[in-house]
């Protein structure tokens, strides 16, 4: 005799039901960075200390926090910068590579930064070692290729306003 599933009615069992259907769902990684300008056009770069290359501001998020929450907490952390996100820009979904699962990166739009806010951002933790507003192709020769068609699909996104879908960085249609 096959076992009945519970339901609602007994919420006791029927949450127990649901937690161990949760427990068996994959989890992803996710990484949450901002496009952020200054008065010139430029765009800020973070250069990690754990990781060559530059980066655009951000981090991963941790267990149950919103992408958006995350490159804020990561922003103030890092920067001692405090944004607002003023839209979705990209998603890209990344395949698994090297020793890690899939993730879910996204970039979010936090606008322009006016006056001496800019000048003044240091990095302010040991995970960076320098942040600079550079011209978006200095930009594009300082990122690595995964975040050089990311950033791109940003460029392109903020220019005609619509978020981007990515699949390893590949637009899809």
């Amino acid at each position: 005799m096959r076992p009945t599933t519970p339901t609602p009615a007994d919420p006791e069992a029927w949450n127990a039901y649901l937690a161990e259907g949760n427990a068996r769902q994959a989890r992803k990684r996710v990484a949450a960075d901002v496009l952020l300008r200054d008065a010139a056009g430029r765009v800020l770069l973070v250069n990690p200390n754990y990781k060559p290359g530059w980066d655009l501001p951000g981090g991963m998020a941790e267990a149950n926090e919103p992408p958006e929450d995350a490159v804020r907490r990561e922003l103030v952390e890092e920067l001692g910068l405090r944004v607002t996100v003023r839209g979705l820009l990209v998603v890209d979904w990344v395949a698994p590579h090297g020793p890690w699962d899939d993730q879910l990166a996204f970039i979010f739009d936090a606008g322009t930064l006016y006056g001496g806010a800019a000048a003044a951002l240091r990095p302010r933790d040991g995970e960076l070692s320098e942040a600079d507003f550079v011209a978006p192709d200095e930009a594009l020769r300082r990122v690595s290729d995964r975040m050089r068609r990311r950033f791109t699909a940003a460029l392109d996104a903020v220019t005609d306003g619509r978020p981007r879908y990515l699949r390893d960085g590949v637009p899809v249609a």
